[in-house]
């Protein structure tokens, strides 16, 4: 997973601690690769739930993703986690579709 593996390292870098897995898929999407921007959010909404909130409370986190196509993923999973109790949300993608 390159997504983790970038996290591990920024985590590192930046003194934060790396957390694998703290979002879990509650039901099955299909795929998004033909889909427009309103079908991607449709499609992933309410997909994930957080693993650990007591892990997310109050604390900042940064939300690592593979590739930004047009952000439905990244936002759906910053709400989850927000929801969690997240204090702030930031998000960092690898690569642009």
């Amino acid at each position: 997973n390159q997504a983790a593996l970038i996290a591990k390292e920024l985590a590192r870098r930046l003194g934060g601690d790396f957390a694998e897995n703290m979002l879990t898929k509650i039901r099955f999407t299909p795929s998004q690769v033909e889909l427009n921007r309103e079908e991607r959010e449709q499609n992933i909404a309410g997909a994930f739930e957080c693993a650990n909130p007591e892990k997310v409370k109050e604390r900042d986190i940064l939300l690592v993703d593979d590739v930004f196509t047009t952000g439905a993923t990244l936002e759906e999973c910053a709400k989850v986690l927000r929801r969690a109790g997240a204090k702030m949300v930031w998000g960092v993608v690898i690569a642009r579709e």
